[in-house]
């Protein structure tokens, strides 16, 4: 069994993508990993260069604006073609796994690998925001996804890259990994987040007739509940170094000091949805 990873990513300096991160954490367990490098600002393509792995293929091309956010799916099918493994493992560029998962994956490929009924493979996902230690289980932000495809020529991405679809318009059939996704693309200061909001208005992936000012930032972030578990091992200076969630870990531990599942750093999220959308 073969297994690539490909990502896309530009511009990942300038808007502080943890794209390196991503990247190390499933490349123990690739056989090659395709980056397809757009044309940037900063010094992204020098970023990907000094992973310095043997198992690391960087294409380059350059991003048609005018797709709007077609460009996203546009560019992942690139990468996609270049794979050659079995399976081919996505991440966006904020998309992280925790190391803990990695055999759990493994097993799961090889033990789908002949079930020909399987064209995917789902996650769980943890959506951070404003705090390492806070996610998102709230109307409009999903709770799970595909992010393993069988590489056989028959699933694509589509529209922004939010998620794969079988060419032939068949429901896409998927199997469990009982594993999380650890989504990062909203915890960082809101000026960066502003800029990323800005780039996304830019592309397409957001909707122009809304308001996409980020100059109130994340609010109140009690509201939402609070990561008792560990994060991957490559974001580890990364949470260390973010000051709004030192603080607010500060605050968790105060109020949650009796919880075993603090105690134990135990990896796990609240079953229970919440329904209505929290501005």
């Amino acid at each position: 069994m073969k297994i690539s990873g490909f990502t896309i990513v530009r511009n990942a300096v300038k808007f502080n993508y943890p794209v390196i991160a991503s990247i190390r954490s499933i490349l123990p367990i690739c056989d090659e990993f395709i980056v397809n490098v757009g044309d940037s600002e900063d010094g992204t393509l020098d970023l990907i260069r000094s992973i310095d792995s043997p198992k690391v293929r960087i294409i380059q091309n350059q991003w048609d604006m005018g797709q709007g956010a077609q460009v996203l799916s546009q560019q992942t099918n690139l990468a996609l073609k270049e794979c050659k493994g079995d399976w081919a493992f996505y991440l966006q560029s904020d998309e992280v796994i925790h190391e803990a998962d990695l055999n759990k994956l493994k097993f799961w490929m090889r033990y789908y690998l002949n079930k020909k009924d399987v064209d995917a493979l789902r996650f769980w996902w943890f959506h951070f925001y404003g705090s390492f230690w806070r996610y998102r289980v709230d109307f409009g932000w999903y709770q799970k996804q595909d992010r393993i495809i069988r590489n056989n020529g028959q699933i694509e991405s589509h529209g922004d890259a939010f998620s794969f679809r079988r060419i032939d318009g068949k429901a896409l059939r998927t199997g469990l990994t009982h594993c999380y996704l650890y989504h990062y693309g909203w915890v960082n200061s809101n000026i960066a987040m502003q800029s990323r909001c800005d780039n996304a208005l830019e592309i397409g992936f957001m909707d122009k007739n809304k308001n996409n000012s980020f100059t109130g930032g994340y609010g109140y972030l009690d509201r939402f509940p609070a990561y008792l578990g560990t994060h991957p091992a490559v974001m580890k200076e990364m949470v260390e170094q973010h000051p709004l969630s030192r603080e607010d870990f500060d605050t968790i531990r105060k109020k949650l000091w009796w919880s075993p599942a603090l105690w134990f750093r135990l990896r796990y999220k609240t079953g229970n949805r919440v329904k209505e959308r929290i501005i």
